[in-house]
């Protein structure tokens, strides 16, 4: 099984850039924090569906203390120097309904200089690995109607895809099956 608590595989984006992708860790918080105010409105809208300036401490404890079996939560990083890293990006599932479905909710955020070098294709693998090995059998998540960077990797993630229209939001829904990819 796969201990989703110590996560960690180095990847190239497409332009060669060397990151990791790991599992968040509680003293993750100041690079949460610095992170998030990396970010520009349009993307902070896209990810929370509002906009806000900051990250209130319980989201920094919610987004960093995590329990790996009903939340997996994944980041992927750059060295910055001396040792330390940056996160680029972050993404997430949230197990929830009754135990005998096993659906999570996911979602991601991509810095902006960082977008279109398949980072949120590569999170979403890895969540896919993780949450197989969970037993967790669908994914859904709720876009915005104009995110069309998101739907495209949903639709490219070679996974069985319903999606519906509802209040401005597209519902999305992954099928974990064994049987896809």
């Amino acid at each position: 099984m796969i201990d989703a608590q110590n996560y960690r595989v180095d990847e190239k984006l497409k332009d060669g850039t060397a990151v990791t992708v790991r599992a968040v860790r509680p003293n993750d918080k100041k690079r949460f924090t610095v992170a998030f105010k990396n970010l520009e409105p349009e993307s902070v809208y896209t990810r929370f569906f509002l906009f806000k300036s900051d990250l209130t401490d319980q989201e920094l404890k919610t987004a960093t203390e995590v329990d790996f079996e009903n939340t997996v939560a994944l980041v992927v990083t750059i060295p910055s120097g001396q040792g330390e890293e940056t996160i680029i990006a972050g993404g997430r599932y949230i197990m929830y309904g009754p135990s005998d479905v096993r659906s999570a909710e996911i979602a991601f955020t991509v810095e902006e200089d960082y977008q279109r070098q398949g980072i949120a294709s590569s999170i979403l693998r890895h969540l896919i690995h993780i949450a197989r090995e969970h037993g967790v059998s669908r994914f859904e998540a709720y876009v915005l109607a104009e995110n069309n960077a998101m739907l495209t990797v949903f639709a490219h993630s070679g996974l069985p895809m319903e999606k519906k229209l509802e209040e401005g939001a597209v519902h999305v829904r992954l099928s974990l099956d064994a049987a896809a990819p």
